[in-house]
């Protein structure tokens, strides 16, 4: 169904279209809205309102349609340091407030064992194999230079996540339960709007899931950008992590990336500059709290 079908059967008449992202904002005779496609789970969506989880747009639609009809939210010019401890004080809010234990079988962590135990052994191969044809080369390009320099450090983070994976495996074998919570799956700072109060947008990809993987994506998306050793405490003062969930936090987000040269020479360096400075930047995260965990 076209958009402007879509309004007209709610009463509502297009006045201008303006796309945003992956959103078309819309001015109508009734005021703004936000238009996306793709659907919310509806059972999340009753779950969040049972437990009184308020923090998100209104929507027009119904939860079986395949796009969302919300409300247009006016965002206000916060600085974004403080915006991303609002939110991530939200998304502690939402884990405590849809917590919950799941059963699990034998299996379970072993698969999450091999999965990320075969993920390291792939990117230490891909890498041998990328210096060794670099190394063979007469004249490097500056790219490939600096991956060389770098990559007795690349190494030793895979190493190292090798033993904080074997670490975390061992701990963990004999658990039966999970701590899930209700995860946005999305988090960023664009989808995190502060008006007469907060809410979280974009809820398309929300699912049931271990509370980490929030702060996993909200990682991945702007590690540089923030200092997380802070962001990390605002969380915990709110929602403590387990031992074996915050282990497995650092697997995550001390797995390395995989970089490729298909871009030009400049992209190239960007990358690779990019992927170096996360690996310090994770390694100033994670080493003092492991220390202290580990003594504990």
């Amino acid at each position: 169904m076209k958009i402007n079908q879509i309004l007209k059967s709610k009463g509502i008449i297009a006045r201008e279209y303006k796309k945003k992202g992956k959103t078309i904002v819309i001015n109508t005779n009734k005021g703004k809205y936000i238009y996306k496609e793709g659907k919310i789970n509806p059972q999340i969506l009753n779950y969040l309102k049972s437990r009184s989880f308020d923090y998100l747009p209104f929507f027009l639609n119904n939860q079986d349609e395949s796009y969302q009809l919300t409300n247009y939210i006016e965002d206000l010019n916060i600085p974004k340091e403080q915006k991303i401890l609002d939110l991530i004080k939200l998304v502690a809010l939402l884990h405590s407030k849809t917590t919950h234990y799941k059963e699990i079988d034998l299996d379970y962590y072993e698969e999450i064992y091999e999965d990320l135990d075969n993920n390291l052994n792939y990117l230490y191969i891909y890498y041998t194999d990328l210096i060794t044809i670099i190394e063979s080369k007469v004249y490097m390009s500056p790219s490939e230079l600096l991956l060389a320099r770098n990559i007795t450090k690349i190494y030793d983070t895979i190493s190292e996540n090798k033993k904080r994976l074997d670490y975390w495996h061992e701990n963990i074998k004999e658990k039966r339960k999970e701590r899930r919570v209700v995860l946005h799956n999305n988090l960023k700072l664009e989808h995190f709007l502060e008006s007469d109060t907060s809410y979280l947008v974009s809820w398309d990809k929300s699912k049931i899931g271990s509370p980490i993987f929030d702060l996993y994506k909200l990682y991945q998306n702007h590690a540089l950008e923030f200092d997380f050793k802070t962001i990390l405490n605002e969380y915990e003062n709110i929602y403590p992590l387990l031992k074996e969930e915050k282990e497995l936090l650092f697997i995550l987000i001390s797995q390395i990336d995989l970089v490729n040269f298909d871009d030009s020479e400049y992209i190239n360096c960007k990358k690779i500059s990019k992927m170096i400075d996360k690996i310090y930047k994770t390694e100033m995260l994670i080493l003092p709290k492991e220390s202290k965990n580990r003594a504990e």
